[in-house]
């Protein structure tokens, strides 16, 4: 049933990357590793019994350094990874931003990126584009206003044309999380969610919808849209 990989966590959020995992395994997934900077793999180790984990170098403050990808360590991680969640937890350390872009630019398996993932493409997100391949992308309202170049509250003042155009210009499929959730996928077509409480807005639940995303997507690889439909419902 697929084997994921979650790149993601550092000092202080290494729960982020964890409940990535632990959702992706809890939706059905086979397998998942996390990869994560070395200071943080005991905690995220500790969090669940099921979750395999490799060690990433670090940057001074405890991120994945930019050498993870450099030394090919995550080439080696990523190879035969049937999708990869990309972001709970990761920071926005310039050498993690550019790990993140790095590594974008060059997997061709299915990627849910989040979180600070997303936040690696403010003022760059020319270079983010899923022409001829998956990608999903999972922004609360202020991410996915500092990838549209607009304030939040544009955002919400019509989420469901802001993540439609931004899911046909980039080729890739949108969830614009928040009440009414948007689904956007490239070809412009877009659909609101109705489920949810607002209990989940908090900490935490992002991150499960990433695991969630990516553990249907491992399952369901050619499946894309019925994979987001049902994470998000």
């Amino acid at each position: 049933y697929g084997h994921m990989l979650v790149i993601g966590g550092s000092l202080g959020k290494a729960g982020a990357a964890a409940m990535a995992g632990m959702s992706a395994l809890r939706s059905g997934a086979g397998l998942v590793t996390v990869a994560t900077a070395k200071s943080t793999l005991s905690t995220v180790a500790g969090f669940h019994p099921e979750l395999m984990t490799e060690p990433l170098p670090e940057t001074e403050i405890g991120s994945i350094a930019l050498e993870a990808f450099t030394s090919g360590k995550l080439d080696s991680l990523a190879n035969k990874k049937t999708v990869l969640a990309i972001g709970p937890g990761i920071s926005r350390h310039p050498q993690t931003s550019e790990l993140v872009r790095k590594a974008v630019a060059k997997y061709k398996t299915s990627i849910v990126l989040d979180a600070d993932g997303l936040n690696a493409f403010e003022g760059r997100v020319t270079e983010l584009s899923g022409k001829g391949r998956t990608i999903v992308i999972t922004p609360h309202p202020g991410e996915m206003a500092r990838l549209a170049g607009c304030s939040t509250a544009e955002v919400q003042r019509d989420r469901l044309n802001v993540a439609r155009k931004f899911a046909r210009e980039h080729e890739l499929t949108v969830v614009l999380k928040g009440d009414r959730t948007v689904i956007a996928e490239p070809g412009g077509e877009g659909w609101l969610n109705t489920t949810g409480n607002p209990g989940m807005a908090t900490g935490g639940t992002g991150d499960i919808l990433t695991g969630m995303v990516a553990g249907f997507l491992a399952q369901n690889p050619n499946h894309v849209l019925e994979a987001v439909w049902a994470a998000v419902h």
